[in-house]
């Protein structure tokens, strides 16, 4: 059952710590506080955000999250189930509670329901290759 758990799960629970304060200073400024920043050769400078990092996290989520849905078992239905509540959680969120309408939430919503569409599409081509028609 824990396999079936949504790895996105993780970004969406590290916004709202973050939105709620227990990150940093609390709400959604702390998503643009600097976690790094290079010097490139041209001589511009490269920064990256915290919500720039929680994006980046997500996005490796995401690839995890299609691998296990090329699996064939009972555990991938569910995972697909949970994986669309998710989404909608997401959804509702975003709608509803004013420190979600940022452009990270955005993006990290989009993610999941990239997640949700992937793993239904993987899930269907995986098993239309094993069905076998005998006669």
């Amino acid at each position: 059952m824990i396999a079936a758990i949504p790895l996105l799960i993780l970004p969406f629970i590290l916004y709202n710590l973050g939105m709620m304060g227990v990150l940093g200073s609390g709400g959604v400024a702390v998503f643009e506080n600097t976690v790094m920043s290079l010097t490139m050769l041209s001589g511009a400078v490269w920064t990256m955000s915290v919500g720039d990092l929680l994006i980046v996290i997500a996005l490796a989520l995401l690839f995890v999250e299609i691998l296990k849905a090329t699996r064939i078992s009972s555990k991938a239905l569910m995972d697909h189930l949970l994986s669309m509540v998710l989404f909608i959680v997401f959804l509702v969120e975003f709608l509803l509670v004013a420190n979600a309408a940022t452009h990270v939430f955005f993006i990290l919503m989009t993610i999941s329901f990239i997640d949700v569409i992937a793993g239904f599409s993987v899930s269907m081509r995986t098993a239309g290759r094993d069905v076998s028609i005998g006669l």
